[in-house]
């Protein structure tokens, strides 16, 4: 995972080198930086900690959201959470949702940022593969 610099309320933007140019050219500029910055050992536990299998009802999922999310995405933001929870292939998105989320309410401000881009990584699984 690829993160531009944070912004002045610590927020960054997720890059993706391999499908954009001018993530590429960010990364070999240096602007852009590899997250987490650790050894290997130390991101399988931080990917392990966010796939933990973990389900919630679904009104708890709203409230999450509603907490988490700017009202305009709202209600896409639960469409595509629902649907990623019951889809084999979508599930991991919506483990890492809730459980950065749980890190979230623990004080730990950056995982904020991971909810949403596991939001857009189920947006990404659920969609129908191209056939080429």
């Amino acid at each position: 995972m690829w993160l531009y610099p944070p912004d002045e309320k610590g927020n960054s933007l997720m890059a993706c080198p391999t499908k954009s140019q001018e993530d590429y050219i960010a990364v070999k500029k240096g602007i852009v930086r590899k997250f987490p910055n650790s050894t290997q050992a130390e991101r399988k536990k931080f990917i392990a900690e966010l796939d933990k299998e973990i389900f919630v009802d679904d009104p708890v999922l709203k409230t999450y959201i509603d907490d988490i999310i700017r009202e305009d995405l709202r209600i896409s933001s639960y469409n595509t959470l629902i649907e990623a929870k019951n889809n084999p292939k979508a599930v991991k998105a919506y483990f890492n949702f809730i459980n950065a989320y749980h890190l979230f309410t623990k004080g730990q401000d950056s995982y904020g940022n991971i909810c949403c881009m596991a939001i857009d990584s189920a947006k990404k699984l659920l969609k129908p593969e191209k056939k080429k």
